[in-house]
């Protein structure tokens, strides 16, 4: 892994990891960020690709969602070449306070966090299980302290940026694991954001869902079977998102 700020070094590149942007302040959301950030985008990334046709892009800088769909049309590669590190570390975090009330290793509860990286996001509660039995089957994951844990999750980063300035570590691990799956073509499922192409009815707008990533970028998006109430919450992402973007 190379640093640089030439972009004739990365000529030869396999992954150009996207860090550029302005940093979320206290008291702001993710999607404050939105138009700065986005011309940051619309500058860099085409010189990357002229540079590196045959990279991969892994988008990291806030609003998320936004700046993977932005950086998907700007890039023109193909499909699932472009994608965020999306709900990765909220799916993470979901789980660590799952597992609060049922002392279990947080990595033995099949759950995800997707839609939007950020206020909108919801967790897959329904499709989730702990050892191949439904989650909501066990006395400890009660509605309330489902409901707790995805708050506390929404949380998190907040509190991060109010007493350090920025959160660090979590994102940088994800990024870990996000890389080592792609140089290991290990094909993991992983909450990542990428354009949608009709999945749950939903196109032109990038959200996070379970994929298929390896050596290629994203090989495949898994339709999870949503309820009705999750593909709502799905939904209501893809529309504030859409709100958003009409704004610029």
């Amino acid at each position: 892994m190379t640093a640089t700020d030439k972009f004739e070094d990365l000529s030869g590149t396999d992954l150009v990891i996207f860090t550029a942007g302005s940093s979320q302040q206290p008291g702001q959301t993710r999607l404050d960020l939105t138009k700065q950030n986005c011309e940051i985008v619309a500058k860099l990334i085409p010189k990357i690709v002229r540079e590196a046709p045959q990279t991969l892009i892994l988008m990291v800088a806030n609003p998320l969602d936004l700046m993977t769909l932005r950086a998907t049309e700007l890039a023109h590669l193909a499909p699932g070449r472009v994608f965020g590190s999306g709900t990765l570390l909220d799916t993470a975090r979901f789980r660590l306070h799952l597992s609060k009330a049922i002392s279990l290793n947080p990595q033995s509860i099949h759950t995800y966090v997707l839609g939007e990286h950020g206020d909108s996001s919801f967790a897959t509660v329904t499709t989730a299980t702990i050892g191949g039995k439904p989650l909501l089957s066990f006395p400890e994951m009660s509605p309330d302290h489902i409901a707790w844990s995805l708050a506390e999750t929404r949380k998190d980063a907040g509190k991060i940026i109010s007493s350090k300035g920025a959160t660090y570590y979590g994102i940088a691990t994800a990024v870990s694991h996000i890389v080592e799956t792609i140089m290991r073509n290990s094909r993991k499922v992983l909450p990542l954001s990428t354009v949608l192409t009709g999945q749950y009815g939903l196109t032109n707008i990038a959200l996070s869902l379970p994929c298929i990533l390896g050596r290629s970028g994203v090989e495949r998006v898994v339709d999870l079977p949503l309820s009705l109430e999750e593909t709502a919450s799905l939904h209501a992402s893809a529309q504030i998102l859409k709100t958003h973007l009409d704004e610029l």
